[in-house]
Parts: structure tokens; sequence; C-alpha cells
């Protein structure tokens, strides 16, 4: 029997670059009121947040993903050739094949990089970087290229009390590459599909195709709802706020560091108030910078770490070489934890 040879990769993984990107279109909450029965200060209150952005009909999931990973690479000091594989985040491309991300590798100019789409919802972000850092310490790619993209505003029900305020649109990305030091922490991750029902598309592709009106959602005039996102927010706050804690605990743990050593925590940006809780929880000291870019951008799902991220190194509020905890959770339910060292 012949053996089979022993992959060489990089001893470890760090990220090299971070870029982002934001619609034009900057959405407040007065125009979210127009169809649903409740007040600017609820919306703060309950949420946190005070505008997002939605994309036009140009800012498509590719074109989002195309800008922000330019910046990506061009952060990281590399070109786009040097491009391995390129992975995408999303659960807003609504062709079931081929992936967007082929069509994102082309356009980039990488040289035939290995390019897939997975689907994780907020934890998609820390699905793909897990990813990422497996082929580079396995030896299949020198750099890859990981993207969270979301045109969220296609998947709102404006009508709906509960989420129309929530999502926003936009695109984040990191490349990932080879490090002499552990610069990526253990992945803490998992999923409870016995809660699947708590965040879910309202119908499937095949009920919206076989037209039963019956069977389908109607707007207030009547006509049939595109598919969109809903949730139990109750059971999805009480999951987020006791249980994901615990997850960025044992992040914390994996990595041998505690809440001292952190400069920056990076939650998924669902809800002020989960973070606030979460920071609590987790008893983060007062010197740890905490990203709170829900406020102006909204629930970007996969997109809004990497968009949190570069908005922190971009004001100055956190800088290269800190040492971060992120954590994304939601539908599925899943999530993903790591520390990681900021580019």
């Amino acid at each position: 029997m012949s053996k089979i040879k022993a992959p060489k990769g990089a001893p470890y993984a760090r990220i090299l670059g971070v870029g982002g990107y934001r619609p034009v279109r900057v959405v407040p909450n007065e125009v979210i009121l127009e169809k649903i029965d409740s007040s600017d200060e609820w919306i703060r209150s309950r949420s946190g947040i005070e505008t997002r952005h939605w994309a036009n009909d140009e800012e498509t999931v590719a074109a989002m993903a195309i800008e922000a990973s330019g910046k990506a690479i061009a952060d990281a000091g590399i070109t786009a050739d040097q491009i391995g594989a390129v992975v995408v985040s999303t659960v807003s491309h609504f062709k079931q094949t081929p992936a967007i991300a082929t069509e994102i590798a082309d356009k980039l100019g990488t040289h035939k990089a290995a390019a897939f789409d997975i689907s994780a919802g907020c934890a998609g972000f820390g699905y793909g970087l897990t990813l990422a850092k497996g082929m580079i310490t396995e030896g299949s790619a020198e750099h890859v290229l990981v993207i969270g993209v979301e045109r969220l505003s296609d998947l709102t029900d404006l009508e709906d009390r509960a989420t129309a305020f929530l999502f926003g649109d936009g695109a984040g990305a990191v490349v990932v590459g080879p490090s002499d030091e552990p610069r990526i922490g253990p992945t803490v991750w998992g999923s409870e599909g016995d809660k699947s029902e708590t965040i879910k598309q309202t119908v499937s592709w095949n009920e919206l195709h076989a037209g039963d009106v019956s069977k389908l959602p109607l707007d207030s005039e009547g006509n049939v709802k595109f598919p969109a996102i809903t949730q139990e927010g109750q059971a999805v706050f009480r999951w987020a706020v006791f249980e994901m804690a615990k997850i960025a605990q044992q992040a914390l743990d994996a990595a041998g560091i505690t809440a001292d050593d952190l400069d920056v925590f990076i939650p998924h940006q669902a809800n002020v108030r989960i973070i606030d809780s979460m920071v609590k929880t987790l008893k983060l000291p007062e010197h740890v910078t905490v990203a709170r870019d829900i406020r102006t951008t909204g629930n970007t799902s996969a997109a809004s770490i990497p968009l949190a991220m570069e908005r922190l190194l971009a004001t100055g509020e956190a800088k290269s070489g800190d040492t971060a905890l992120i954590i994304g959770f939601g539908a599925g339910l899943v999530y993903a934890a790591s520390v990681v060292t900021l580019p």
C-alpha cells in the first residue's frame, strides 16, 4: 500500500487585510415607519438602530462583494492572482447554482481560484474564517478571500413590525494568509437545529412557485409577498443573551486568554441590547472597545463582523495588532466564535 504524502502548509494563519462596502442609500427609521405602527424611539430602544443602508439596482451581491474584496486585497498588500480560494457567505444570492463566488473570483482577476458559497446565516463569516485557516495550514491555498455579503432588503417584509427595521445591506471581506505565530485562535462553533424555526424564511421558493395563494402570505393590498426573513424575537434574544456569552467565553478559554487580555470585542451586529448583555456577562473591562456598528448599518448578517471590523480600524477605535474576540450567531441556529489578531 502506497503512502499518501502529508500536506504541508503554513504553521498558522492570520488576517492580512480587511475591506468593506456600504450601499450609497442611507435609510433612516422614518422610512421604515411608513409601513409599520411603531416609533423611532421604540426602534432605537429595542435594537439600537438609527439608520441602515439599502442597495440600489446596481449594488448587487456580486458588485458589493467585489468592492469590499478589492479593498481587502489592497489592504493585505497582495494582488488578486495570489488568491487561492474565495469563500462567500450569503443567504441573499437567489440562484441555487452557480455559486456567486465563482463570478466574484473571476471578476477580481484571481487565477482560477477555488470558489464556493456557504450558507451559515449570521455565523457565516466565522465559518468562512475557519475554513480559510484550515486551507492555509493544510497547504491547499496560500491566501484565502473570505467574504460576507448580504442584500437583506430583498428579504425584508416591510409590514412585519418585528423585523422590518432590522436588516441592512453591505459586504465585508478579509484576506487570510500564512503566519509564523498563532493569529487566529481555535474556533468554537456548532448548531442547534431544534431551534431552526426561530429564524427562518417565511415560505420556500418552491411554495412560491406553486402559486397556491391560500398558503402564501399576502400584503395589505392582497398581493403575494416575496419570501422574507421572520423570527421569534424573544426566543432569539434569550438564546443569544444566555447561550452565546457562554460560547464567547469558551473561545477565550480555547485561545488561552482572559477578558483582561482583550482589546476589542466584535460580536454579530444583531441588537445593541444583546451586545450590551454579552459585555456584562463576559465582564469585559472598560478598556475593551466594543463594536456597535449596528446603530448606522443595521443587521447585515454574514457581513456584520467584517464591516464592523473595517469601521473600527478605519476610525482608529481599534488598531493593527489588537486582540479581538469575534462571535457570530443566527439562523440555523448556528454560531462560531474565535479570538483573532486584527490586521
